[in-house]
């Protein structure tokens, strides 16, 4: 292919292509206009915007206005009175500084600029449209700027079409503006959307403020302040309190200098704060202000200036660290709880690996439901090894070692000691079986272990079981016990062992479940509807598909303010999961996520299954765990999770055996 002749292209087509690298959507015009007003030192500032922004948008502030004599020249490319010399660009202080947004946003638009400066008794009106101005005449208004934009890209179709619907454009541009509010607190933001008011700031200089009337009382309560300062970086504004940790980063919002910018440093630094605090797969909110030298940053490193780049990255790093650090540990109420609740610090401080043996010994035959739990009936056997949780395990297993297990002296690797005993004791080990049995023991413990959890006494043992199975006609299953209260022990025909991954399993046994019955009959009423607050493009996503939600037994409704109520949800979900659920859904839908129904649905089937399944580390009882298994046999289809993690390990006894040496 042979290359044209090259061609100096026209003023008209110039300005249309480096439109495009500052005008995007409606929101990039608003971003840019307001940018502009804080930097004329406006203390109002009011936003307009109907079909969101395509048809129309108005920017509206008290700043210093722009003299007539400027009108003209500010429309021309590169024209800036922010930046005089290279020098300068060393030292950005303003939050524009280029020269490209009103020659990019007239070049694509009708625009309108009704303006008057302090020294003018007269104001003036400028229309320009497409880059070719049309009228410079006298106008009646106040001190500041009002711009007018129409029918954006309505010389640019190809561009046109591309934008979004217009709830989706409304949205972004109420993104912009929440971050204009919480970077500048001092400034009131009023924000109308399609003639109706949805924000309002009191420009009262007070951060909490600006973040109460963004993300709503539920968000704001649940902050603790920071500030902070070290080695010249300075740390302020406020971060979520541990237990209100978010399944997703949305709501994590870093300002430097009073700009609204994406860190990964400072996001690195506040999770690593925040390390130990809260949950694998929880992070934290934040709304943090980073001042610091403007000779430390440069901002000039991407057209829509929302990344910056630091001179030197540990110190601001270190800044944001130690800022959050502090605030957590100056807020920390784990100390409170320890003393409201010194059964459950008394129960995680002390080992017991016998603790699932003698709930399986002593727990009466009737089996209770979980919600009415009782005592365990006492043995009157004064060596019985299982008779008081709270006794130490080294001193459980000197009285009395229960059947198949060893004393060890390291709980950790319990298996090195484990292999020597189970040689040289095996004769006494027998004893101790014949002597459970002489006290009934081992028979009360397979009536227990083998009963349903059902009403009807029919053995466990009915059909061929677990996720990998053997084709048998029957299959013989006893219950062994839990591991690390997350792998369920059961012995097969004692021949081979199945280790099963509780929360593996019974998450995909909700998963399939829900959707044979495509979870329609597995909603239920709230008492209480709950409030969920999201983040802007969240909360678009929702609005957008609040079928699926509902598909998949979510009553969610529009509740206003970035915020959605739900009345409904699946009967497994507990109550203080619906929050994270819904805004975890939420989240994935807003990155665009599984744009095919069934793809949407296969992952709400698997977000509820994987929440609603009882977690590795909880404590569930023997009846509760045989049921789980019981479900594996009755759908043996199953043999991973919805995430593809293997369900169940089968080791039979010769490959046991060949491991010590037996073989």
């Amino acid at each position: 292919m042979q290359m044209g002749i090259i061609n100096v292209l026209d003023k008209h087509v110039a300005e249309l292509i480096a439109a495009g690298e500052v005008v995007e959507r409606p929101a990039s015009v608003i971003k840019e206009l307001v940018e502009n007003a804080i930097d004329a030192g406006a203390k109002n500032i009011t936003v307009e915007i109907k079909n969101g922004g395509t048809t129309f948008m108005r920017v509206t502030d008290d700043g210093c206005g722009i003299a007539r004599d400027d009108v003209r020249v500010a429309f021309l490319r590169h024209a800036t009175s922010k930046v005089l010399n290279e020098n300068d660009l060393d030292c950005i202080s303003t939050l524009g500084f280029r020269g490209e947004a009103l020659a990019s946003i007239s070049a694509v638009s009708r625009l309108q600029l009704i303006t008057r400066n302090r020294d003018e008794e007269i104001g003036t009106s400028y229309v320009i449209e497409g880059g070719e101005e049309l009228s410079l005449d006298d106008a009646g208004c106040p001190v500041g700027t009002t711009f007018i934009i129409r029918d954006l890209f309505y010389n640019i179709p190809a561009r046109a079409k591309f934008l979004k619907k217009d709830v989706s454009e409304g949205i972004s541009v109420s993104n912009i503006v929440d971050k204009a509010a919480l970077s500048h607190p001092e400034t009131a933001f009023t924000y109308i959307r399609d003639g109706k008011q949805t924000l309002r700031t009191y420009g009262d200089g007070k951060l909490l403020s600006a973040v109460f009337a963004v993300f709503g009382k539920e968000f704001a309560h649940g902050l603790i302040p920071v500030e902070y300062e070290l080695n010249g970086v300075s740390v302020s504004g406020y971060v979520s309190k541990p237990v209100y940790a978010r399944p997703n980063r949305n709501m994590q919002n870093f300002f430097i200098n009073g700009r609204y910018v994406k860190s990964r440093t400072a996001m690195a630094a506040l999770e690593e704060a925040f390390k130990g605090s809260v949950m694998v797969g929880k992070f934290p909110s934040c709304v943090l202000n980073l001042s610091l030298p403007y000779e430390m940053i440069d901002v000039n490193v991407h057209p829509a200036k929302i990344e910056v780049r630091f001179v030197n990255e540990r110190p601001v790093f270190d800044a944001v660290y130690h800022a959050v650090k502090s605030s957590l540990m100056k807020n920390d109420t784990a100390k409170q709880a320890s003393f409201k609740n010194p059964s459950a610090v008394r129960e995680a401080g002390s080992f017991n690996p016998f603790r699932n043996a003698n709930a399986i010994i002593n727990k009466p035959k009737p089996v209770q439901a979980p919600h009415e739990p009782k005592k365990p009936e006492p043995v009157k056997d004064e060596l019985d090894p299982f008779s008081a949780l709270d006794v130490p395990a080294p001193v459980i297993a000197e009285k009395k070692p229960t059947i198949g297990a060893v004393r060890v002296s390291e709980p950790s690797n319990p298996f090195d000691i484990y292999s020597k005993q189970a040689v040289k004791h095996e004769k006494k080990q027998e004893e101790l079986k014949e002597r459970l049995a002489e006290q009934k023991r081992d028979e009360l413990l397979n009536e227990l272990i083998t009963e349903p959890a059902a009403e009807e006494p029919a053995p466990v043992s009915s059909e061929p079981t677990e996720p990998i199975l053997f084709e048998q006609p029957k299959d013989e299953l006893t219950f062994v016990g839990e591991l690390f209260k997350t792998y369920i022990i059961v012995e097969r025909n004692k021949k081979e062992m199945l280790l099963i991954d509780k929360h593996a399993a019974h998450e995909r046994i909700i998963y399939e479940k829900l959707k044979s019955e495509k979870a329609g009959a597995a909603a239920q009423l709230l008492l209480a509807p709950i409030t969920v607050t999201l983040g802007k493009n969240e909360y678009s996503a929702t609005i957008d598909n609040l079928d699926l939600f509902a598909e998949c037994s979510f009553e969610v409704e529009d509740f206003g303010n970035s915020s959605v109520i739900v009345r409904a949800a699946p009967q497994y979900i507990d109550a203080a999961e619906i929050h994270d659920c819904i805004a975890e859904m939420a989240g994935y839908l807003a990155l665009g996520k599984n744009d095919i129904f069934t793809e949407k649905m296969e992952w709400f089937y698997s977000n509820v299954a994987c929440r609603s399944a009882i977690k590795a580390g909880n404590t569930n009882s023997p009846a509760e765990l045989m049921e789980i298994v019981r479900q594996l046999d009755e759908n043996k289809s199953i043999r991973y999770c919805p995430h593809g993690r293997p369900v169940c390990i089968v080791m039979t006894k010769n490959e046991i055996e060949n491991q010590f040496g037996r073989v």
